[in-house]
């Protein structure tokens, strides 16, 4: 009997353990389908001219559009050369612009998918993505499911278990 209280009193004296253990378990799935998108940029109507040895009769240049809406359009020069026999050199450049399309009559998205662009001289056009079949699933058990989609997708599947020993 004695040795049972000894053993039962040493026991007594053996501190109780404070350990405290999280364990966090999470499953995450995340489905992106890139979107359609169109920047322009409306161009300018310019001229320009140069030469050596040449003599305007009619200079060049650009005539103020009849709306506000119209790019300005270019008018004709008439040049000569100065002196007959000597070298010479004429350049001439003209770029025409654009008019400012009506309204409604840029971009036009349909189905995720850019249908019609717009007229401008400078433009930038990234297709939309086409999900055809991405999906992303988890069952009650925690198991995930991705699917791969059409051009422009993207299925993310993501498992974290942390543990916390305190």
């Amino acid at each position: 009997m004695k040795k049972a209280l000894l053993a039962f009193g040493m026991l007594l004296m053996a501190a109780p353990a404070h350990a405290d253990i999280t364990h966090k378990l999470s499953t995450s799935v995340q489905l992106t389908v890139d979107a359609a998108a169109s920047q322009a940029t409306r161009i300018g109507s310019s001229y320009s001219v140069s030469g050596n040895n040449i003599t305007a009769g009619t200079m060049g240049g650009i005539t103020a559009p009849t709306s506000v809406t119209a790019a300005a359009t270019q008018t004709q020069g008439s040049y000569s050369i100065t002196t007959a026999g000597d070298a010479f050199s004429l350049s001439e450049s003209f770029t025409y612009g654009d008019a400012v399309n009506p309204i409604g009559s840029g971009s036009a998205v349909s189905s995720g998918v850019l249908s019609t662009l717009p007229s401008y001289g400078s433009v930038t056009t990234t297709a939309g993505g086409v999900a055809g079949s991405l999906a992303g699933t988890i069952d009650s058990a925690g198991v995930m499911s991705l699917t791969a989609g059409g051009a422009g997708t993207s299925a993310t599947g993501q498992f974290v278990s942390e543990i916390t020993v305190k």
